[in-house]
């Protein structure tokens, strides 16, 4: 920490690396010490009792964070149960047992109060330190002020249209997804002048330059709007770009060749869907390397993975350059994503809070548990203070137990005719036991197998496929955004840099919570990194990536961090030393759910079972959600699978 560049970049500073332990602040006040640091006190086994208790406030390594995964990693390499003993029974009995708190874990329990009456009780058992799952809250304090930022879950949003049931859900808590259009400033970074910008790198590209986007990826969380014919212009004479690619980006765009001439559109469709877009851009449209570089992290937000791993139908689909001359009909073909497949329906359902779908969890918690998380609307959920102590209240029907890794499931006797089922978890150095007439795995999919080990091998080996696909949300604080003014930009896309993108916060203003207007005023930036491996197959990708998050350290991000802002927004004034006020990474090695891809699953293309489908089937006393469970990466899915989850227990399926 003695390298005078990471003085410049501010790594000593005290704001965020000023007393991190595992990436958890140590001296930031009452509100952010973390309970791990209180053995031996009164709260050591209950510290979400404590009122310093308070994880949305924590900065540093969040998402999966350190004490959340170690136990699922000793129980999957066999090494748990040689010391953790038999589990002290509880005593406790409950009518359902959840496991998992993400949102499908929540609305599960919603569903089944419902459906077995108000006094069910019910206890919902949660690895991570907060619930929400993957809809993770951030919370920041700077100058005065509490900014919000998402660490997971982005929005109430899907490329198919939202379900009867997931809708209803939603209107249910009272969200008007109409109203969205009001509470958003649409035109508030425009008004300004800022608009999406490219940043190339020195290392691939041979300089560090920013330059206005010709023609935005499909799909972003800015407010752009299409550029305009001067903007191409701009940026293909301003890209560091040799001569020949600007000929080959110019001509992709505006040239309407037929690359499969004599194929009829379905014929078409089936080739593309068999070769990734970076093939055709390559084999078929012929373009230099520079072009297939600027490309190659745009779909990393829907896939985690890039053009070399998804096909060149999908591409199609996604709106990429290349296929005007393609005389495609609208119609998709065989093997398409489903975010590939435009539905205007599906574009008008949007909302977006400020902390993301967290909202949509804590307001499940909030339903389920009154007493928990203060208010009554929509407005005020955005800024209420839960109380995490009042999770866990004997008295509740309703019990999140969070800090608690399931470590077995399994019935008491044989499945077909027991009446309970017992399952056991590992908190905070102790493992337990309680029972329950039925229990909902609502965690990720290659979990399952190791804590339940009576499950048929075919529906073990399903479940192992739903191969999570790791990403990283990154959001950092700042004293002001006057070098995003200075620029003129409010979004950035990277292709060859650490994290592929960079957005100033969605100017979302809900009840008393209220965006920044002004460049002079804290925001939120949000970063993506996306870990792939390009040249292997999806699956192979993930796995890496996944090592990769694991073995990467806070330090590593917060340099990366601080570097890359500081190269992008050198032209701004920006100084990473004096601008950045706090990060949080939210490190998801098992992140989104696993979508199909044409490339890599036959039975995708070609028609046949499922693995989702083999994978979810119920068991004896037990039923599988998550949104692993539909293979959709989605929030609707999420609440599909739980509602499907509890017909199957309570009989109506």
């Amino acid at each position: 920490m003695n390298d005078p560049s990471d003085r410049a970049l501010g790594m000593r500073r005290r704001i965020t690396r000023r007393d991190f332990l595992n990436g958890m602040a140590v001296t930031a006040g009452a509100s952010l010490v973390p309970w791990r640091l209180f053995a031996g006190s009164a709260t050591a086994q209950d510290p979400e009792k404590d009122p310093s208790y308070y994880p949305p406030a924590l900065t540093g390594m969040r998402g999966s964070h350190p004490g959340s995964f170690e136990t699922a990693h000793s129980l999957r390499d066999g090494t748990f149960w040689e010391k953790a003993g038999e589990p002290v029974d509880t005593r406790e009995a409950y009518d359902l047992v959840v496991v998992g708190g993400g949102i499908s874990g929540l609305a599960a329990a919603h569903y089944f109060r419902q459906a077995a009456g108000p006094r069910a009780r019910v206890l919902i058992l949660e690895n991570h330190d907060d619930f929400g799952g993957h809809a993770k809250r951030n919370e920041f304090r700077v100058a005065g002020r509490t900014l919000l930022g998402y660490g997971g879950t982005f929005s109430i949003e899907s490329p198919a249209p939202y379900s009867r049931v997931a809708k209803a859900l939603v209107e249910e808590l009272g969200i008007d997804v109409a109203s969205y259009p009001k509470l958003v400033d649409q035109k508030l970074y425009s008004s300004l002048g800022l608009a999406r910008k490219v940043f190339f790198d020195k290392e691939h590209f041979g300089t560090d330059k920013l330059v206005v986007d010709a023609k935005p990826f499909a799909g972003g969380e800015t407010e752009d709007a299409a550029p305009s014919r001067e903007a191409f212009n701009t940026f293909l004479a301003e890209a560091p770009w040799p001569a020949a690619a600007k000929e080959d980006f110019r001509r992709l765009h505006l040239d309407k060749k037929d690359y499969l001439p004599g194929l009829s559109s379905s014929e078409k469709k089936a080739r593309l869907a068999r070769m990734s877009y970076a093939r055709f851009l390559t084999e078929l449209a012929g373009v230099r390397d520079e072009i297939v570089r600027f490309y190659q992290t745009g779909p990393h937000p829907l896939f985690g993975v890039g053009i070399d791993a998804v096909s060149a139908q999908d591409a199609w689909g996604l709106g990429l350059p290349g296929f005007d001359g393609m005389k495609l009909d609208p119609a998709p073909g065989p093997g398409m994503n489903r975010d590939a497949i435009p539905n205007e329906e599906a574009l008008r359902y949007f909302f977006h809070f400020p902390d993301g779908n967290a909202s949509i969890a804590r307001l499940l918690v909030r339903r389920l548990m009154p007493g928990v998380i203060p208010g009554s609307s929509v407005n005020d959920v955005v800024t209420a203070r839960a109380n995490y102590a009042a999770l866990d209240e004997a008295a509740n029907p309703v019990r999140i137990r969070l800090n608690s890794t399931v470590v077995r499931v399994r019935h008491r006797g044989d499945p077909a005719t027991a009446k309970e089922v017992e399952i056991a978890y590992a908190r905070l150095g102790k493992t337990y036991s309680v029972r329950a007439s039925h229990c909902i795995l609502a965690c990720w999919h290659v979990v399952i197998p190791y804590i339940c080990d009576e499950l048929p091998a075919a529906q073990k080996e399903a479940l192992g496929s739903a191969a999570k696909v790791p990403i990283v949300y990154t959001n950092v604080a700042l004293r002001n955004w006057t070098s995003f003014q200075k620029l003129r930009v409010n979004s950035i896309y990277a292709p060859g840099s650490y994290f592929s993108s960079a957005n100033l916060d969605l100017p979302v203003s809900i009840g008393a919570y209220r965006c920044p207007h002004s460049p002079a005023e804290p925001i939120v930036v949000h970063m993506m990194r996306t870990p792939c491996h390009p040249g292997l197959a999806a699956r192979q990708q993930h796995q890496l990536g996944r090592m990769e998050l694991f073995e990467t350290s806070f330090e590593t991000f917060e340099r990366n961090i601080r570097e890359q802002m500081a190269r992008m927004l050198a032209g701004g004034g920006f100084d990473p030393a004096r601008d950045i006020t706090a990060i949080t990474v939210n490190r998801w090695p098992h992140g989104y759910a696993y979508e199909y891809n044409s490339l890599w699953d036959k039975f995708w293309l070609e028609g046949g079972e499922q693995p989702c489908v083999v994978a979810r089937k119920p068991f004896g006393r037990l039923a599988i959600a998550n949104a692993d469970a539909g293979a959709y990466a989605y929030t609707d899915c999420a609440i599909d699978q739980a509602d499907r989850a509890v017909q199957e227990i309570t009989g109506n399926a």
